[in-house]
């Protein structure tokens, strides 16, 4: 007697179907599961049955043979135990085939034949629609996830011998809503705003132009001047996950099992991730025996928040460079290759130096560093790194006598609104989303220079020493700035803005940035408008 049910696993964040053959024959009682299975897979057996016994059916005393196919793809997890226990028992004539065929299946097994949720149905639905199955049988706790792919009929399945007894239930089809929270990030119950960062006028305006293009930023300044909190106001700033981006943040967060069981549709918050920085380069990358999902797949389509940058590890920080460029990771492993997406906006934060006051104002402290020192803290953030944070922004100590916060996130977000529609219109066909994403043909056709702005660009390169990721990465933040001026054309006065960005770029021990002249000047500008006078005037010193 032999029975083929369907099942699915997750590789990477997609799922992909499985078939799931039982034969039973004459012979010596014996169960034999093939295809490249992992331990978990094969204790399926042991759970399938003590659960058909515990739903008052009869587990085989016969030859039993489980085959998962492509038998050349290892296969893991407990996904499979619903199918299989399905398989034995319409195998061995105790439980019709009808409606299963068509079907996907999907559960966990205990021992009493209670049916458990796994990590990844979202994944795993979607394949199935993809596939042409017109029905899921999933756990109770995961209809409402399998219920955000439209078009499959769910219907979850309490217990094995609720389903024997034809008690399986239709599930909800949940509609994507706007989930209650940031993903990754508990909810405080007090919402972040802007406007409770007093000053700091310039840090306002670099968080501005990094959430209109989606630009990485970094912030470098003295302890307590408001770095972090700066950073953690980011996800006020930044639109919703639209539909398809909504979708792929989704299935992330449940291949890594965080779903939000209680919540009733699609994640629409752009995830914010801040890691501590102990972390390891697979916690950060991803990886493991089977690979797994890091921090950077967590962060996609959102932001990832490294607070104190030179504190984590060198290699975890280096691993960073390939999908800050690529926008994915590769994790090759004997097993095979996995592909995560990595589409994330990197917002890091860090002293001038190991002490913190390196070229601050003498007067309140002065900077305990050797020359040595100096260079090895400046040392664990390398050049290539640096070289792909397109706004890297001093943030001066604050007066105590400042008062006022200023623009508040409503109202950065009206102001955001304007450069994020340019956006769309002008990329609609290019099958990408921000200024951030330009390059090659799309770079010079949207980011072409007036002649004055090109001059400028050129000498900046020369005198600099830029490299021309560098220079790549000037215009394109060239272009958000224009776009948050509402500006068709890239002029002068937004090549001079973005290129005072770069202070990494001119600083060196003992050397006083131009921008850093202009704050203790006290010439700050306004942040609800553009300092072209300002800045032109320090881009020609």
């Amino acid at each position: 007697m032999y029975c083929k049910l369907l099942s699915a696993i997750v590789l990477g964040v997609e799922g992909r179907l499985i078939e799931v053959e039982v034969d039973i024959a004459a012979g010596l009682p014996q169960v034999n599961v093939v295809g490249l299975p992992d331990p978990a897979v094969r204790e399926s057996i042991d759970r399938a049955r003590a659960a058909i016994h515990n739903a008052g059916m009869k587990f085989p005393l016969d030859r039993i043979t489980v085959n998962l196919a492509p038998a050349d793809m290892r296969k893991q997890g407990s996904a499979f135990d619903l199918a299989i226990a399905a398989g034995i028992l319409c195998a061995s004539g105790q439980m019709q085939h009808d409606e299963l065929e068509g079907a996907l299946i999907i559960g966990e097994l205990s021992l009493s034949g209670e049916v458990k949720p796994v990590p990844g149905v979202l994944a795993m639905a979607e394949n199935a629609r993809s596939a042409g199955l017109r029905r899921i049988f999933v756990p109770p706790a995961s209809a409402h996830e399998a219920g955000l792919i439209e078009g499959i009929e769910v219907r979850s399945v309490p217990s094995l011998a609720d389903w024997i007894g034809g008690r399986s239930r239709t599930g909800a089809m949940a509609q994507p809503t706007i989930n209650a929270g940031t993903a990754g990030e508990p909810v405080s119950g007090v919402p972040l705003d802007l406007a409770d960062v007093a000053g700091q006028l310039q840090g306002k305006r670099a968080l501005l132009i990094a959430a209109a293009g989606m630009h990485n930023l970094l912030f470098l300044g003295p302890p307590g001047t408001g770095k972090t909190m700066l950073c953690r106001r980011l996800p006020s700033l930044l639109p919703p996950l639209g539909d398809e981006e909504a979708l792929e943040v989704t299935k992330i967060y449940s291949v890594s099992g965080k779903f939000p069981g209680a919540r009733a549709g699609l994640l629409r918050e752009r995830p914010f991730r801040a890691p501590h920085h102990t972390i390891s380069t697979s916690g950060l990358i991803g990886g493991g025996p089977v690979p797994k999902p890091g921090e950077v797949t967590l962060a996609h389509r959102g932001v990832l928040f490294l607070d104190e940058l030179p504190e984590f590890g060198r290699g975890a920080l280096e691993s960073l460079r390939q999908p800050l460029e690529d926008r994915h990771v590769t994790i090759g492993r004997a097993r095979g290759v996995t592909r995560f997406p990595a589409s994330f906006m990197l917002a890091a934060a860090m002293n001038p130096c190991a002490c913190g006051y390196f070229g601050g104002d003498q007067s309140e402290q002065a900077c305990s560093c050797s020359v040595g020192s100096l260079a090895r803290y400046r040392a664990r953030m390398s050049g290539p790194l640096a070289d792909r944070i397109d706004l890297q922004v001093e943030i001066p100590r604050q007066p105590v006598s400042f008062a006022g916060g200023g623009m508040s996130s409503a109202d950065a977000r009206e102001r955001l609104g304007v450069a994020y529609e340019r956006q769309q219109r002008r990329y609609a066909a290019a099958g990408i989303r921000w200024n951030s994403e330009l390059s090659g043909s799309l770079l010079g056709q949207h980011a072409r220079l007036a002649s004055d702005a090109e001059a400028l660009l050129t000498g900046m390169y020369s005198r600099l020493g830029l490299s021309y990721r560098a220079h790549d990465r000037i215009l394109k933040l060239s272009r958000t700035i224009a776009d948050l001026e509402d500006c068709d054309s890239v002029g002068l006065e937004h090549v001079a803005e973005a290129v005072q960005y770069r202070a990494l770029d001119r600083q060196t021990p003992g050397y006083e940035s131009g921008v850093s002249r202009e704050r203790k000047a006290g010439r700050e500008g306004d942040l609800t408008q553009s300092p072209a006078k300002s800045r032109r005037k320090t881009a020609e010193s």
